[in-house]
């Protein structure tokens, strides 16, 4: 059973008059051990059906470290960030600037727990500028990630309508615009 719990709320934490969303959660019990969650949540040699078939690119995922989320290709870069939380196999988080829009950056934090001989794998969205391409995309990655990692970690693939959003996206791949390009991202 899939439990995804979305929490969100407004905030001006400066006021500036810029509003974000404050945070949203995403929960999900895994049947899995701790271990083997934290492994390929944080998999960076191979494609990732539950981060939208990209591939983390880093130097290494470490306290500061920069990331990128491209294509199985490489070809293009969907997200950019920098490592600010690494404790495996508990604690993972980085900022979060999709490469498509002009938004600002965001946190994305990852939490994992032991938990009834399985995993509580939690999913919270920081700082996401409200009412823009990426609060919208966020909030439905967020459902997307937890319920195919689950799936992933359980049965070794993505749920089946997963998979078929997966299929699409990879159709559409060819009309990702150039501003995604991977040589305008580097590390």
């Amino acid at each position: 059973m899939t439990d995804i719990t979305a929490t969100q709320s407004a905030a001006d934490e400066q006021g500036s008059g810029d509003e974000q969303i404050d945070k949203a959660f995403f929960r999900v019990f895994i049947r899995a051990p701790i271990h083997d969650v934290w492994a390929t949540l944080t998999r960076t040699d191979a494609v990732l059906p539950f981060f939208f078939n990209s591939v983390c690119k880093t130097p290494g995922l470490a306290v500061d470290a920069p990331i990128r989320m491209q294509s199985k290709n490489g070809r293009y870069t969907s997200v950019v960030g920098e490592v600010l939380e690494f404790e495996p196999p508990y604690r993972y988080a980085h900022t979060f600037r999709f490469t498509n829009f002009d938004d600002p950056s965001c946190i994305v934090r990852y939490i994992l727990e032991e938990k009834d001989g399985g995993t509580q794998f939690t999913l919270i969205n920081e700082g996401v500028p409200a009412d823009t391409g990426t609060e919208k995309y966020m909030t439905q990655g967020g459902k997307f990630i937890t319920e195919n990692l689950k799936a992933l970690v359980e049965t070794g693939k993505p749920t089946a309508g997963g998979r078929f959003a997966l299929l699409m996206m990879g159709l559409f791949a060819p009309f990702t615009p150039k501003r995604c390009l991977s040589e305008r991202w580097p590390f």
